[in-house]
């Protein structure tokens, strides 16, 4: 009996140890994954309350730390000079051993589906045959592409309207050519100009989904401390809120959705079947969902920089507050990663035909908006619209959208002078008689015609310049010539118009045509002088 009452006792004090929780890291931290070289980069996880944690890179360096009454644990791990692979070890109750860590750049690319959209996805025939040649191009990239010190991993796409997530599930991959059918096209073409120059390897970090907006990837904290957007968050907030207790109601029946349903299968189940409506939780538009559901989860891992692929879908969803929503998310989410003002770079929206006159004009305003927003530091501008497709609205020429993102990346962060970084970005206006002169930055070394073809250099033509308006004080905005007066200078006029207020350049969905360029062979960037 006191022998039985021994052992209970002995499996009573054993049982906690048993039950302690194992020593966890972040997914993120995980086999041939990529730190961002010479400096401290933060790794975490969790564990038991005040477990003592050391992590140890082969390389000779080592951090430790308790963790907190919380069960989370961080140290900032110095890094080494380019190269690798390592091994690094952290330790605890357990240990956790990362194998092939190479130590290089990280970026972070995010957007919706330009940025989204694997080499996988590109090597389907083009719409249009004219575009074949660059599927050609891609699937022979896939098809021979052997570059192990290109990496990516990708945070798996999912919704979180209230709650900010702290992991994920995923992997790295290399860019080979069992693995490069999933790594993002735009990312994959950024990564491999960078390579070319730097040599040394590259992690790409991915967080971005198709058709979504900007306003869900800003934090609910972010809106609420800015006095332009909180009245925004908060009604959509209350809608949903109102929303979420209708659907979770036990007699709640989708109306609409169950009328739509009988109309279709009266029709003999022709054209696209309905959708129910989208409970708020899952809705992937709803504002913070997806900062909290996907950004939160990699949250502070260092990176050199980021590259943002995004605004289609804002076209048609409000364009015209598109600078105050971007420039919101850039300073919160510099904010939050806590490592200053990380360089950010944007792609202008390629070319492509829009189905109405509000869809065309939304996605120059979001064009137009992306511009403005390189007031912000550290940040930049591919021009793409001359590398679109009129009938994809995802073009297959990531080869040049990825290399023009580069070159702001190589000059900026690399010191690698790169012929042009930029093509000519608006700087201001001057009104004289009947002509306004619009003046560049980004031309010092001059402006030209051009016309590009494919993945052909840009060549210089003897055309007239095309795409250009002036606002006449009727209000009414008339197709302008334009002709180049100086070295970085444009002027445009109507000879109908005799007092022109405002010039607009490429201000449609799809400017066919338009052919401002610098000497380097970059397009000028759509733009309207109008604040």
């Amino acid at each position: 009996m006191i022998k039985n009452f021994t052992l209970v006792l002995f499996v009573i004090f054993l049982l906690p140890q048993a039950l302690r929780a194992e020593v966890t890291v972040n997914a993120i931290f995980s086999d041939h994954m990529v730190l961002q070289r010479d400096t401290k980069v933060p790794v975490w996880g969790w564990a038991d309350p005040k477990e003592a944690i050391t992590v140890s890179g082969s390389w000779g360096k080592t951090a430790s730390v308790l963790t907190s009454p919380e069960g989370k644990w961080r140290v900032d791990l110095e890094t080494p000079s380019a190269g690798g692979p390592f091994t690094i070890t952290i330790s605890g109750k357990n240990t956790i051993v990362i194998h092939d860590v190479l130590s290089g750049e990280v970026w972070l690319c995010t957007g919706q589906s330009n940025m989204d959209f694997s080499i996988s996805k590109f090597l389907n025939d083009s719409k249009d045959p004219k575009h074949q040649p660059l599927v050609a191009y891609i699937r022979n990239e896939a098809a021979t592409v052997n570059d192990p010190y290109l990496r990516h991993i990708e945070v798996p796409q999912a919704t979180s309207l209230f709650d900010k997530e702290v992991n994920f599930e995923g992997n790295w991959r290399k860019a080979t050519t069992d693995e490069i059918g999933k790594i993002t096209a735009t990312g994959y073409f950024f990564a491999k100009e960078l390579r070319k120059q730097l040599n040394v390897p590259i992690g790409l970090v991915e967080c971005s989904w198709g058709g979504t907006r900007v306003q869900p990837w800003i934090s609910e904290a972010s809106y609420l401390e800015d006095e332009n957007l909180r009245d925004y968050f908060l009604a959509n907030r209350k809608e949903e809120k109102t929303l979420i207790s209708k659907m979770d109601a036990e007699d709640y029946q989708d109306t609409e959705y169950n009328e739509q349903m009988e109309h279709w299968k009266s029709k003999g189940e022709k054209g696209k079947q309905p959708k129910p409506m989208t409970h708020p939780k899952e809705d992937r538009q709803a504002p913070g969902t997806l900062y909290n559901a996907m950004l939160h989860t990699i949250i502070p891992y260092k990176i050199k920089g980021a590259i943002w692929y995004q605004g289609e879908s804002n076209a048609v969803y409000m364009p015209n507050e598109y600078e105050a929503f971007l420039t919101n998310m850039i300073r919160s989410w510099r904010a939050d990663w806590g490592q200053g003002d990380f360089s950010f770079y944007m792609a202008q929206l390629a070319a492509c035909t829009r189905g109405n006159d509000t869809a065309d004009k939304g996605w120059a305003t979001v064009n137009d908006h992306l511009r403005r927003t390189t007031k912000l530091p550290n940040t930049g501008l591919a021009v793409l619209y001359d590398i679109g497709e009129p009938r994809d609205i995802h073009p297959h020429n990531k080869m040049d959208a990825g290399k023009r993102l580069a070159f702001w990346a190589l000059e900026k962060d690399y010191n690698v002078k790169v012929p042009v970084y930029s093509g000519p970005l608006y700087k201001s206006k001057k009104v004289k008689k009947d002509k306004i002169i619009i003046s560049f930055d980004h031309a010092k070394s001059g402006l030209m015609v051009g016309y590009k073809n494919l993945l052909d250099d840009t060549i210089s033509v003897d055309e007239p310049l095309e795409w250009f308006e002036v606002l006449s004080s009727d209000g009414i905005w008339y197709k302008a010539n334009a002709t180049l007066v100086s070295k970085n200078k444009v002027a445009v006029w109507n000879a109908t118009v005799s007092e022109p207020l405002e010039v607009r350049y490429a201000w449609s969905g799809n400017p066919e045509g338009a052919n401002l360029y610098n000497t380097g062979g970059l397009p000028a960037a759509a733009f309207s002088t109008e604040d």
